[in-house]
C-alpha cells in the first residue's frame, strides 16, 4: 500500500468512527413522519395494573379504578368522557370497523368528563364509584337506584336488571365513550371507542 492508500483507509475508518459516536445524538435530531394517528383509552384497576377489576359489587360500597387517555393524533386533542350505564339488554355503544360506521349507545350520559391532552401526551384520573340498588324479591329483579362517581351522586331512573339464569348473578355494564371535538362543526363527535366494566350486583350487602 503506498501513501495515499493509507490516507483513504484513515479518513475512512475515521469517518465510520465518527458515525458510530455520533448515532444516539443524531437520532435525537432526526423526525421521522408519523404513519399512524390515533386515540388510546384504558381502565387500569385499584392498583393501576390491568387487573383486580372489581366485579362482584356490593350495594353502597366503594370501588377504585384508573380512567385514561394517550393522545396520539398529532395535534393537541379535546374530549369528552361520557358515563352510561346499561343492563343486558339495552343500547351498547360499538368499536369495531371503520371509525366512521361506529354508533354510541343512545343511552343518556349519566355524566361528562372534558378534558384538553396535548399531542404524545397521556390524562389518566382515578376514579371511585359505589352502586346503590335494591333486590325485589317478588320479581327477582335487581333495582337500580343511583350511581356515585367521584362523591357526585347520578340518577338512574327506572333501570332495572333481570336475573340472568345462563351466568346466574345480575350484571350491569358501567362503561365509558370517547368523544373527539370537531372543529369543522364544532361539535362533539364519538370517537369509536369505549371502554367499561360489567358488574355483578348478586351480593346485597
Amino acid at each position: 500500500m503506498d501513501i495515499e492508500e493509507y490516507r483513504v483507509l484513515f479518513l475512512t475508518v475515521t469517518f465510520v468512527s465518527a458515525l458510530l459516536v455520533a448515532s444516539p445524538a443524531l437520532s435525537r435530531l432526526l423526525v421521522f413522519p408519523r404513519t399512524e394517528f390515533f386515540t388510546e383509552l384504558w381502565i387500569l384497576g385499584p392498583n393501576r395494573r390491568a387487573e383486580d377489576y372489581p366485579f362482584n359489587v356490593s350495594s353502597g360500597q366503594d370501588y377504585s379504578v384508573y380512567l385514561g387517555v394517550g393522545n396520539r393524533l398529532g395535534y393537541c386533542a379535546y374530549y369528552l368522557v361520557r358515563v352510561k350505564f346499561r343492563n343486558q339488554t339495552q343500547s351498547s355503544p360499538t368499536s369495531f370497523g371503520p371509525i366512521e360506521n361506529r354508533s354510541p349507545s343512545s343511552l343518556p350520559s349519566l355524566y361528562d368528563i372534558a378534558v384538553f391532552v396535548g399531542d404524545e401526551q397521556v390524562w389518566e384520573l382515578p376514579l371511585t364509584f359505589s352502586l346503590n340498588y335494591a333486590y325485589d324479591e317478588s320479581l327477582s329483579r335487581v333495582c337500580l337506584q343511583s350511581l356515585k362517581l367521584n362523591d357526585v351522586t347520578l340518577n338512574v331512573p327506572d333501570l332495572v336488571i333481570e336475573w340472568d339464569s345462563t351466568r346466574r348473578g345480575f350484571y350491569g355494564f358501567l362503561f365509558f365513550e370517547l368523544w373527539l371535538f370537531n372543529g369543522l362543526n364544532e361539535s362533539f363527535q364519538y370517537h369509536g371507542r369505549f371502554v367499561g366494566l360489567w358488574l355483578n350486583m348478586t351480593t346485597l350487602f
